[in-house]
This record gives structure tokens, C-alpha cells and sequence, in this order.
């Protein structure tokens, strides 16, 4: 993308505050988006008799009908294609997903007209996960090239000592514009239970994070690594702080330390879900310090969001203001999601 002298204008004001580019009315900038969307149980109508899956078919709980999948495929789409749109005038780069039963919807969402014109290219692995749900990350095809892939298995035991089947992290490493970098889609183990007595999986599942991300910081020290997810925790949370040492401000940060931009946005009090009148953040985006340079040869971090417009709020009742998901209390309403999609924007100076 090319920005105009008006709006290189307004770019160089809004980044200001993230760090110093030299202005030069002669420059423009690539700008990538990278955005990830947990968005809340796509599966499709049939059943599936190796997972849990019963209620979200026609004669299930959830009456999930043909007609209901159609409208979820059209909502999510429809979301998908506007993320970055704003500001680059086209649909995110790269895309992290998770509550996707397979990757035949996944096939469904990039095919639907909303985004098939962005020529979506789909990495996905099947996790172990008890309701057969998954992670996965989508890419435009004209942006990235995808180089290798793998899914790292997270072990758990429940309180009786049996497995605990969840989902795995799906490590996906490529070249954005000949630049190599390695992306870590993750869904962490809910809070089902409480907090308190579901954090050890969240915990373990941090430590898996760190080891993944050790191990390619060992391969190459310099590795550029990006970690999204639905991480179930908020960014000053134990897991997060304390296990992966992520850091919320740049004036601290060392060579081989990862920065959370959302972090600063969860204590002004924004979220990407919320329960019991209370807001969390846990949709996130962390990564390696390396992405924080003002060099023009290489992608930097510009700043990060979560994307809220009105349309995806509930617009009345007990939930007002919370994400308009598809069910609500029991209830088919037809919404969205339970979570906003968050979104960052790297960018580097264009050669033309």
C-alpha cells in the first residue's frame, strides 16, 4: 500500500507515539496486517463421532441447521474481509483462527464472495482437542509464502490423572515480502472450572510457548516471532508475564525479549470479550523485540487494535455493548462471535 501526502501526514503523526520515522515527503510505506479472530464454534452440520460435536448439528442442543451455518460463514467473512481495511484498503495478511472444527470450513469462509477475491491460502492441522475444535492460520498467497509448518502438542492430565485432550500450537514459519517470519497460532485451555483451578493448564501451555519459541531463537537468533492466540488469560496475567516474560512498555526491552502492545491496552480498560461485566483481553499478539526498529529495509511494528465496530455489539438487553454472538443464553440470535478480532499493522519504507 501507498499512502498519500495528506495521509503520510497522518501517519507520521499517529506513529509518533510508537516510535520516530524520519519524514520525507518523498516516502511511502508497505503496510502489512497481521490479525487474529477466535471465532466461536464454526463447525459444520454434520456429526463427527470422534469428538463432541452433537450440539452443533440439526438434530442437536443447538438446532444447527444448514441455514444457521450459511449466516455464520456470511458473518465471519464479512468481518475477515474488513480487518485492515481501514487503513490499507484491503482484507488482513495474515490471519490467525481458532473454534474451527475443520478445514473443510475453513475451505467454506475463504470461498465465500466476501473473501474469495483475496486468494486465501490455509495452513491447518487437526488437534486433539475433545470438541474437535482447531487452529489455523490463513495467508494471502501474493503476501506470504509459506515455508514450514507443524503443530506442537500440549499434555495435559485432568484431576484424575487421565489425559486431557486439548489444542495443539501451530507453528507456521514463511517469508512476508522475502522476509522471513515465524507465526505461533494458539488457543489456550479455557478458565472452565474457575480461574484459580484452571491456571496450571495455562501455565503448562505458556511453557510450551517459550520452549517453541527458544527453540527457534536457538536456530537462528535473530528469528522474527510472532505469537497470537486466544491465550484465555490477560496480558498481566502469571502465564504471560511471569512464564514468557512479555514486556508492555519498549523502553525496556532487551535483544531476546518479546513485547505485548496489548498489554498497554488492556489497562486503559479495552477488551475483546467480555463476562460478568467485566471485560478481558484475551485475544493477544506478543513477539520478538527484533520487530521494533526504525530500519527501512525490514517490516517494524506500528501499532495494534481491536476491532469493535458497532455492528459487531449487542445492541440491547443484559448484554448490551458485549460482542453479538450467535447464541445467547441458550438462545439462537445469529450474531458474530463471543470475541472481537484484534489486529496489528507492520510497516516498512517501499522502494517505490
Amino acid at each position: 500500500m501507498k499512502l498519500t501526502k495528506n495521509e503520510r501526514f497522518i501517519f507520521f503523526l499517529l506513529v509518533a507515539n510508537s516510535f520516530f520515522i524520519f519524514a520525507q515527503e518523498d516516502k511511502t510505506y508497505s503496510v502489512k496486517t497481521i490479525a487474529f479472530y477466535n471465532i466461536e464454534n464454526l463447525f459444520d452440520t454434520e456429526n463427527d463421532s470422534l469428538t463432541f460435536d452433537d450440539d452443533r448439528t440439526p438434530e442437536g442442543k443447538d438446532n444447527w441447521t444448514i441455514e444457521r451455518y450459511k449466516n455464520k460463514i456470511q458473518n465471519m467473512s464479512q468481518v475477515l474481509s474488513e480487518l485492515g481495511n481501514e487503513l490499507t484498503q484491503n482484507a488482513a495478511d495474515i490471519i490467525g483462527i481458532c473454534e474451527i472444527e475443520n478445514r473443510r470450513v475453513l475451505e467454506d469462509l475463504i470461498h465465500h464472495e466476501n473473501l474469495i477475491d483475496e486468494n486465501y491460502g490455509i495452513v491447518h492441522l487437526d488437534s486433539p482437542d475433545e470438541r474437535g475444535i482447531d487452529v489455523a492460520l490463513l495467508y494471502k498467497r501474493k503476501s506470504f509464502i509459506v515455508n514450514t509448518f507443524k503443530s506442537h502438542r500440549l499434555l495435559l492430565s485432568n484431576t484424575k490423572g487421565f489425559r486431557d485432550y486439548t489444542r495443539d500450537q501451530l507453528v507456521v514459519s514463511g517469508y512476508l515480502d522475502n522476509e522471513k517470519i515465524h507465526f505461533i497460532v494458539n488457543h489456550w485451555p479455557s478458565r472452565s472450572g474457575g480461574e484459580a483451578r484452571s491456571k496450571p493448564n495455562r501455565i503448562a501451555a505458556a511453557k510450551l510457548n517459550k520452549r517453541i519459541i527458544d527453540s527457534l531463537q536457538k536456530l537462528d537468533i535473530d528469528a522474527k516471532i510472532i505469537s497470537m492466540g486466544d491465550f484465555n488469560d490477560d496480558p498481566v496475567d502469571e502465564s504471560l508475564k511471569n512464564i514468557l516474560r512479555t514486556k508492555g512498555t519498549k523502553n525496556t526491552l532487551e535483544a531476546v525479549d518479546l513485547f505485548n502492545p496489548f498489554e498497554k491496552l488492556f489497562k486503559k480498560g479495552i477488551g475483546s470479550l467480555a463476562y460478568r461485566d467485566r471485560w478481558n483481553l484475551f485475544d493477544q499478539m506478543f513477539f520478538t523485540s527484533n520487530l521494533i526498529s526504525d530500519t527501512k529495509d525490514s517490516y517494524s511494528f506500528w501499532k495494534a487494535g481491536v476491532y469493535n465496530p458497532s455492528y459487531l455489539l449487542d445492541p440491547k438487553g443484559r448484554y448490551k455493548g458485549y460482542p453479538l454472538r450467535t447464541y445467547a443464553g441458550g438462545s439462537y440470535i445469529g450474531g458474530y462471535s463471543d470475541h472481537f478480532p484484534v489486529y496489528m499493522y507492520l510497516i516498512k519504507e517501499s522502494n517505490h
